[in-house]
């Protein structure tokens, strides 16, 4: 029940809403945090506010199936409707108690969210709200119900009218009014409309029956068929316009036995489970994805380390390069565009701004590669639930027809943090070690969000559908789920301290679920960190040598020996283990980075739990011996080398020629190209050369890093205002309530504004005395009052100390003690009554 001040029923949403507690304000504004932009000065503001279209749409944007229909049968619901009435629209003339005790709860959700006010023997939908539901000829409700016979017959003839009432036995009248009047008494009578129906030929009830579950128009010629005729003259079917029959709400209602929609949705489907698999083969599945996850990105940081691919002058990556990437990665471009995503929404890449614009990790990326494997793993996972970027998007189309590219602009959709939320905790309301079916998980989503998928119609899915299903596939991919079951990190993702595992989501699987905010989602994923970390193999640091060059990791190395086996070996396939091949150009690529011989010997027979094979002795002691019996350096460019016929031979080799080489001295050639290319070309002719500097000393090439400058992760571009917090919703209440105070105040007579909102106004001398004389007597006063911004305000004060030129008091408004410049007062009014 809704009351108005004073224990009277409400006349407007305001007083409605006047009359709430401070806990009913609180859960409207979070319900509706977009009433919160800014904060309403009073109750009447808050009450405009939430009948805005802007702000109404999106409340009913954010209602459930079964709530949304009973706000459509209200629509369509005489105003005022009695509770009984709207109930009988939604169970019929036959009654169901699981929808009867359904609508309470849906009245009661329309009511908080000030979608409905007034008591239950009046309720009114918000007149924004029923302009958005009620059945119109341009917006057809989803009832199928067309207009009331009030509505249809506005400017038909009087004459036309009386006509009707003879050919439905009903006697004559005076007047138009009264007329239609009889009609509907008529219509909305059960037993003498059912007799009326009982007259009408079989091919006029086939004319209805195609009408009654909507589109409820029809088209006509102008000399209508016999049965359409007989529907004419008794007013079952009235005219729309030339050429278009309606048929009435009241006819419509009567044919459906008195329900409003053809089938209601009390309860929310249930999630279904689709397959139910061991907790070991879940968690087993769950830690090896998240494994791969990191070293995808690790290898994705590293192809991208010496420089990535360009920026598009739109903004993100090329077709071409995302190809090329994938490639890389061993994947497809799909979930390339999902990894490179996933590492920019987490900070780890970023474009480095230069002239020739490119992509590289940033010192994040760093700093990140430093934490454990589970922390690197919350890092990951943290990006993913926040962020609105939606990789599923890359590679299609927006309205404009242009291609949406990875790492581009427009990829942003507010929805998908709260739908990866939501669809966790789904899958959490199944028994643990339960996959989910993925049908009846995007059919209880739409039942949730009904109106956001009717929206999408016309698209192939709607958009809550995709993220959805996209969810999955990224849960699978980052190891939150292990065969589509949700794991025991993806379980303390949502489970809150404390609580048993398996019972969070379970104990209200109806509610969507609730945003977290930073410190609570921080708290998330330390929990999910420690649940992950015993679940993911120890690094190792050995591996297993074999005679055939080969080198196998048995699992995941420490990263000292992981990089210098990168450096020294070529990755030949990866796995379960991974396989390093040792050839002449990797031994060579580890002595340009400044390994000796000796180095990767003692390397080896430190860490090989095999013995190491004679043939890569070999190979080692062999590439060294060569390694840098050529030097390289800059004349140009030359070639030296204390063995004169070993450059003869260089020389007279064909595949010399376009270096452009010529001796200069008996050991040094000189070249026309440049040191990279004179040492590129050496090696292909099978030699080892190695550059020095201009001192004469071997050069040791290093890999190169290049890092962005400090870069901040995107930040979300969410669906609409956040959650306020507490703290904010306290504030809120207790000023929209001062303000009210301040505007709903009774003034002495001769005190009102000139309009409602007008600040007092008074001159200054008058001011200051009725200030100080409320600080002798303790009286409370209004007053209008322009802070240093220029923002204008009122207020109710109690004055206690007036000197120096500023008024001390008690602000009601704000709820503390303050101190205001008598200068920026526009005016007082003394009140009839003390507030207090």
């Amino acid at each position: 029940m809704s009351q108005g001040t004073g224990g009277t029923p409400p006349r407007t949403l305001a007083e409605a809403l006047r009359g709430r507690g401070d806990e009913s304000l609180t859960a409207l504004l979070r319900a509706r945090p977009d009433l919160l932009s800014p904060v309403p000065n009073d109750i009447s503001q808050l009450a405009t506010r939430a009948g805005t279209r802007a702000s109404v749409v999106r409340a009913l944007e954010r209602l459930d199936r079964f709530t949304l229909q009973t706000a459509e049968a209200l629509a369509v619901a005489p105003e005022p409707a009695e509770y009984d009435t709207l109930r009988a629209l939604l169970t019929g003339d036959e009654g169901d108690e699981r929808i009867a005790q359904g609508v309470a709860t849906a009245v009661a959700t329309l009511r908080d969210q000030a979608l409905i006010w007034g008591d239950d023997d009046r309720l009114r939908l918000v007149r924004t709200a029923r302009e958005i539901l009620a059945p119109s000829p341009t917006h057809p409700s989803p009832t199928g119900l067309g207009p009331t016979v009030a509505e249809a017959t506005v400017g038909m003839s009087p004459t036309r009218l009386q006509e009707i009432l003879t050919a439905a036995w009903l006697p004559s009248t005076h007047d138009p009014v009264s007329a239609v009047a009889s009609l509907t008494e008529l219509f909305t009578d059960r037993t003498r409309m059912a007799a009326l129906l009982d007259t009408a030929p079989m091919e006029a009830l086939s004319v209805l029956d195609r009408l009654v579950w909507g589109p409820p128009y029809g088209e006509v010629t102008s000399s209508p068929t016999p049965p359409v005729q007989w529907l004419r003259d008794r007013g079952l079917l009235l005219p729309a316009s030339t050429r278009t029959v309606v048929l009435p709400r009241e006819v419509a209602l009567h044919l459906r036995a008195g329900r409003a929609h053809r089938v209601v949705e009390p309860a929310a489907p249930a999630v279904a489970a689709r397959a139910e698999y061991r907790p070991q083969v879940v968690d087993s599945a769950a830690a090896a994805q998240a494994f791969t996850a990191l070293g995808t990105i690790e290898e994705l940081a590293k192809d991208w380390n010496e420089g990535g691919p360009n920026v598009l002058r739109a903004g993100g990556l090329s077709v071409r390069d995302l190809k090329r990437t994938a490639t890389a990665l061993g994947v497809t471009e799909t979930l390339a565009a999902f990894w490179v995503e996933l590492a920019f929404a987490a900070g780890l890449l970023a474009a480095d701004g230069e002239s020739d614009e490119r992509y590289a990790p940033t010192p994040a990326y760093d700093d990140w590669q430093e934490l454990p494997d589970p922390e690197k793993w919350a890092r990951l996972v943290t990006a993913w639930l926040t962020a609105t970027r939606t990789p599923g998007l890359v590679g299609t189309q927006d309205t404009k027809g242009r291609t949406l590219a990875a790492l581009g602009p427009d990829l942003d959709r507010g929805p998908a943090p709260e739908v990866r939320q939501r669809v966790l905790h789904l899958l959490a309301t199944l028994p643990e070690d339960s996959a989910a079916d993925p049908e009846s998980l995007l059919e209880r989503l739409r039942w949730e969000r009904p109106l956001r998928t009717a929206a999408a119609a016309g698209r192939p899915e709607d958009l809550r559908s995709r993220l959805a299903a996209w969810t999955l596939g990224d849960a699978e991919l980052l190891g939150v789920t292990g065969r589509g079951a949700l794991s025991s990190q993806g379980r303390a993702l949502l489970t809150p301290p404390g609580a048993a595992s398996g019972t969070a989501s379970a104990a209200d699987p109806g509610a969507p679920a609730l945003t977290l905010t930073d410190a609570e989602l921080s708290a998330a994923t330390q929990r999910a960190a420690h649940a992950l970390a015993p679940l993911l193999p120890e690094p190792l640091d050995h591996v297993l040598l074999q005679a055939d060059l080969t080198a196998v990791a048995p699992g995941p190395l420490l990263r000292p020996l992981a990089e210098l086996l990168s450096v020294a070996a070529e990755i030949e396939s990866k796995g379960g283990a991974t396989v390093y091949r040792f050839t002449p150009g990797s031994v060579r690529r580890a002595l340009d980075a400044g390994q000796t011989a000796s180095d990767l010997h003692e390397f080896l027979k430190t860490h090989s739990r095999t013995p190491v094979p004679q043939p890569l002795s070999y190979l080692i002691d062999d590439v060294a011996r060569r390694h840098g019996h050529l030097r390289v350096g800059a004349a140009s460019a030359y070639v030296r080398c204390d063995d004169d016929a070993l450059l003869g031979e260089i020389l007279a080799d064909k595949r010399s020629q376009g270096l452009r080489l010529r001796r200069i001295a008996p050991t040094v050639l000189a070249a026309q190209a440049d040191p990279t290319t004179l040492l590129e070309g050496l090696r292909s002719m099978g030699l080892a050369p190695a550059a020095e500097s201009a001192e004469g000393d071997v050069l040791i090439t290093r890999a190169f890093a290049h890092r962005t400058p400090a870069r901040t992760a995107p930040a979300p571009v969410p669906d609409g205002p956040r959650a306020p917090e507490p703290v904010l919703l306290g504030a809120a209440v207790k000023a929209i309530r001062a303000g009210d105070l301040a505007a709903t105040a009774v003034r002495k007579p001769g005190s009102e504004p000139v309009a409602t909102g007008d600040l007092p106004r008074t001159n200054a001398a008058e001011t200051l005395a009725t200030v100080q004389a409320a600080a002798m007597t303790g009286a409370t006063i209004w007053i209008g009052y322009v802070n240093v911004d220029g923002a204008a305000s009122q207020r109710v004060i109690a004055p206690v100390r007036v000197e120096g030129g500023f008024v001390t008091a008690y602000d009601h408004t704000a709820d503390v003690v303050r101190t205001f410049p008598l200068h920026r007062i526009t005016g007082v009014a003394e009140l009839a009554d003390d507030p207090a």
